[in-house]
């Protein structure tokens, strides 16, 4: 990437996020926005040891929708237009409790879909004005093909996995290219706790580092879709035959 590019993080603790980041900063100006901003020193050492020209923060709440697009305006005004946007925010949610708690499901359902369209549409058009940029948007398996194991968090992948797939071909033609990120099971921050719960990580799993190699590969190669690792792409082909009978009874 050349220097002087601005690189924006929605999601700015996202573990696969900064790892994206860490392989485009050289050279690029990177805004984190996140909650509580004043508590990224981690990340910006991490994103400065990869010769980033500078990383600044932001506040940024995914569940207040309604300062979404006068944040994105805020930012493109104080560093410049947004030459790749990473959008890495979200919660795996617990699925036994929002089976139950309608509160615990509408907040699924809001931080993992809802407001990624608050994010992704005005980001999107003043990407669009300008005339060029990539946005990242991170899907899952889990929306390819909805388990019972884990149907709500699935539910709204499944929903940003069509909202990205329609916007992407939305954008086509305008010089704004989406790339969609199909990722299994990752190893990391936000499995941790389910691991130590006993879940053990499913076949076919990834590392951050795994994930954002192939993304990043993906980015500069212009492809509308990447599943990390590859290999899943067959075997969710063949997953989305299999009877109901038995797919309801797939593990998580």
């Amino acid at each position: 990437m050349s220097n002087g590019q601005v690189v924006v993080l929605f999601g700015g603790r996202s573990e696969i996020g900064i790892e994206v980041a860490a392989r485009i900063a050289a050279g690029a100006t990177v805004v984190l926005a996140a909650r509580r901003p004043d508590d990224l020193e981690e990340q910006r050492e991490r994103l400065t040891s990869e010769n980033a020209a500078a990383v600044h923060t932001v506040e940024f709440d995914a569940n207040n929708t309604e300062q979404h697009g006068a944040l994105i305006e805020q930012i493109v005004a104080e560093h410049g237009r947004i030459d790749v946007a990473i959008v890495a925010f979200g919660i795996l949610g617990d699925q036994a409790r929002a089976e139950t708690d309608v509160t615990h499901a509408l907040q699924i359902a809001h931080t993992d879909y809802l407001a990624q369209i608050s994010v992704l549409t005005p980001l999107a058009g003043l990407m669009r004005a300008a005339g060029r940029g990539d946005i990242i948007v991170f899907s899952s398996v889990a929306g390819v093909r909805v388990r019972r194991a884990n149907y709500v968090y699935g539910s709204t992948k499944a929903g940003l996995d069509g909202f990205a797939s329609g916007l992407s071909d939305a954008l086509h033609g305008s010089g704004v290219h989406l790339l969609l990120v199909r990722s299994g099971f990752v190893i990391g921050n936000m499995t941790r706790d389910m691991m130590a719960s006993g879940v053990k990580p499913a076949p076919m799993s990834s590392t951050a580092p795994q994930v954002a190699d192939a993304v990043v590969s993906a980015m500069h190669k212009k492809k509308a879709v990447v599943w990390v690792p590859g290999k899943l792409r067959p075997v969710f082909f063949f997953m989305r035959l299999l009877p109901q009978a038995i797919w309801r009874r797939m593990p998580r």
